[in-house]
């Protein structure tokens, strides 16, 4: 069957671009290491500039581009671009010793997983919910559970082959995947409904989003501040302040991805019990809670670190699908930009986080101090949270032809 073909790969390009996402953060300890990269933390942080650039304007120019070239060409540029992220990265890896060649390649490495993922996941979005049109929120939901699932991998596979002493072989095993996926995409039909296309044209047409997206977009990139400090920093926090090992440290970052996962689904599992509304509202104050309780950690405290860390995952899981989710469900005059401007802005708090924090580092500010002042942007998302469930309205019902055909195969 045609279509469920279409599904499983749509679907395993979500856990492997959850890998390549990341791949960069998760050897973080690897690039600022003297006997590999020896890479200071603003070097470090910089590193993240390109792929934060890339991102954004990939994900906002996704659509325009979807109408010249179709979408499943969106699709396979995103994936052909993780690739060659990929590969920048493997080839960095035999200069590692020469920082003037290896950082430059490092630098074009990310920009390329910046445009891929800005390319690929509104795409990716935008197939989940056309291949099942009976049950949109549950295959987005899957969706983004499996692009989770690729983020917890990506830690555990540095832990491995860190200790083998071939931490290169997660790049290999990420490139060997995107080759296998661009291989199988290209022979299937991934077309868009023309209710898909007549969205995107009317996002396109309307070149200012509605007030009420701007209260969408303060609140993801909050979160992608927040996300971002436990995703690109939670390794160093443990390290350098906790006097973790370096399989701790691995173990941490696995267990913030693997709850920010499980929430995702837990919550969507008890949505007739804890409605979305309300959990949207709660979760933000977890992560105040959580950031502040980072900060306050002493040196030998490396488990009460992964614990933390994972209660930090929790509090992330559902917001993200959930703010894309409100988003297109509200803002109907631009539902086929809802999805890649959200992600613009995500991309956008992750950029203030990765490069942000390296700065502050060399100016005397210590990790734990920026993790505790980074609760400050959580209690604003938390703020926000209510502006953007509070009003929100239920969207108008769409005329029939411009409702997704159902696919058969």
């Amino acid at each position: 069957m045609a279509a469920k073909a279409e599904s499983r790969v749509i679907n395993m390009a979500g856990l492997v671009q959850g890998i390549v996402l990341v791949t960069f953060p998760a050897t973080s300890t690897i690039f600022t290491s003297s006997k590999y990269y020896s890479l200071s933390s603003s070097q470090y942080g910089a590193l993240f500039l390109p792929q934060v650039v890339l991102a954004i304007a990939a994900s906002l120019l996704g659509a325009t581009l979807a109408r010249g070239i179709t979408t499943k060409r969106v699709y396979l540029l995103g994936l052909a671009c993780s690739l060659a992220a990929m590969a920048m990265l493997l080839i960095s890896a035999l200069v590692k010793s020469d920082q003037a060649t290896a950082y430059p390649l490092l630098l074009i490495a990310t920009a390329f997983v910046g445009a891929g993922f800005g390319l690929t996941v509104p795409v990716l979005n935008i197939y989940a919910a056309l291949f099942h049109p009976a049950a949109v929120d549950s295959a987005v939901l899957v969706l983004n559970a499996l692009l989770g699932l690729g983020t917890v991998l990506a830690p555990v596979f540095v832990a491995i082959f860190v200790g083998l002493g071939i931490w290169w072989a997660l790049p290999v095993l990420s490139a060997v995947l995107l080759a296998g996926l661009l291989a199988v995409s290209v022979r299937l039909p991934l077309q868009a409904s023309s209710g898909t296309v007549a969205g995107a044209r009317s996002g396109h047409r309307r070149r200012r989003a509605p007030r009420r997206f701007w209260v969408y977009a303060a609140f993801i990139t909050c979160y992608g501040i927040c996300e971002t400090m436990n995703g690109n920093w939670s390794e160093l926090e443990m390290t350098k302040h906790l006097g973790a090992s370096a399989t701790e440290a691995s173990l941490a970052l696995a267990v913030f991805w693997g709850m920010a996962t499980a929430g995702r689904v837990v919550f969507a599992a008890v949505a007739r019990w804890l409605p979305p509304r309300l959990t949207y509202r709660i979760l933000p104050f977890v992560l105040v809670a959580t950031f502040l309780l980072i900060a306050g950690l002493s040196a030998g405290s490396a488990v009460t670190g992964i614990v933390l860390f994972g209660l930090a995952g929790l509090g992330c899981s559902a917001l993200l699908p959930l703010t894309i989710s409100f988003g297109e469900e509200e803002l109907t005059t631009m539902t086929g930009a809802v999805a890649g401007r959200i992600i613009a802005f995500y991309q956008l708090g992750y950029g203030l986080a990765a490069f942000g924090v390296g700065p502050l580092q060399d100016a005397g500010i210590g990790l734990s101090a920026v993790f505790g002042g980074t609760a400050i942007v959580a209690g604003v998302m938390a703020g926000l949270s209510f502006f953007v469930v509070g009003r929100r309205r239920p969207a108008p019902p769409q005329p029939a032809a411009e409702k997704p055909a159902r696919r058969t195969s």
